[in-house]
């Protein structure tokens, strides 16, 4: 079924279509969330919420529009409140685990799965590094694939200035990568 009938259901006060969307991008906005706070119930706690906002919001959604930008703007944002509050970086021990489960490829040989698997590590070590809105940029534009002026517009700020936070997240990678 077409995402503009479960829209039109959530309009008009049916909660089936609120089930559709749900069923369609839990798990792509518990990932978007957990890239930014790097715990995975504080992430699924800002999913529900996310979609307790768009469900209250609906009205609000402009349907010429695409609807996955316009939730996931939500969702961006609430982790991004939810990293700010954090005020320190949390253990990646315990989330290592669901990460790679959701990168590894069932084709591929053991060498590969271990090589992949450690090079997830690392990258996910140096995103964590990165201040929240670096993050989110990052998350975004490789995850979300959100171009510089979608960030500016869901941000709130200048496409300068998401350009300047993703070159200078890049190069910070970049770094932390090679040592």
């Amino acid at each position: 079924m077409d995402e503009r009938i479960h829209i039109a259901r959530l309009k008009a006060g049916d909660l089936t279509g609120l089930e559709k969307l749900v069923t369609e991008y839990q798990v792509r906005a518990v990932h978007a969330a957990w890239l930014i706070v790097y715990d995975l119930a504080l992430a699924e706690e800002i999913a529900q919420s996310a979609f307790i906002k768009a469900a209250e919001r609906i009205g609000q959604y402009d349907e010429s529009r695409p609807f996955a930008p316009w939730f996931f703007r939500i969702v961006i944002n609430d982790a991004l409140k939810a990293a700010r509050k954090q005020k320190r970086q949390l253990s990646l021990d315990d989330n290592l685990a669901d990460l790679a489960t959701w990168l590894v490829d069932p084709g591929q040989t053991p060498e590969q799965l271990v090589a992949e698997q450690e090079l997830s590590e690392k990258i996910v070590q140096a995103v964590q590094q990165l201040p929240p809105e670096q993050r989110a940029v990052i998350v975004m534009r490789y995850y979300l694939e959100l171009s510089a002026a979608d960030m500016s517009v869901r941000l709130d700020r200048p496409v300068s200035t998401i350009k300047w936070w993703l070159r200078t997240a890049r190069q910070r990678l970049v770094s932390l990568l090679e040592t």
